[in-house]
């Protein structure tokens, strides 16, 4: 997997990256999905959780979470990480008490990874 910053351009690096797109994943909105479709991503092979109207639009999926989200595919997921087979990057770690500060790290824009709270 090659990383491919967000923005103006993101098409032309994701081509300059990739030789064919097979599947698109879009967790930031705009015009990514239209985005993946002109890249030649069959929509059935595109999955928003941002842009919902793109799914009557283009017939893209929105399943987002819900195809991973039984008890037994998380077991499987925590046993690949327990096993260091799957890494999940974390980008920021906040105590429960600074959840606001939490958000405002979110709202700055697209970081690489994820942003855990603490209780």
């Amino acid at each position: 997997m090659i990383p491919v910053a967000y923005g103006d351009g993101a098409g032309g690096r994701i081509r300059r990256a990739a030789d064919k797109v097979d599947a698109f994943i879009d967790t930031f909105g705009g015009d990514y999905v239209q985005l993946a479709l002109e890249l030649g991503v069959k929509p059935a092979r595109v999955d928003t959780i941002v842009s919902f109207d793109a799914v009557q639009r283009y017939g893209v999926k929105a399943e987002g979470n819900a195809a991973g989200a039984s008890a037994s595919v998380l077991a499987e997921l925590a046993g690949l990480i327990a096993a260091g087979q799957l890494e999940v990057p974390i980008a920021a770690v906040f105590p429960l008490a600074k959840v606001q500060d939490a958000y405002r790290r979110l709202e700055r824009g697209h970081i690489r990874g994820k942003v855990v709270l603490v209780p």
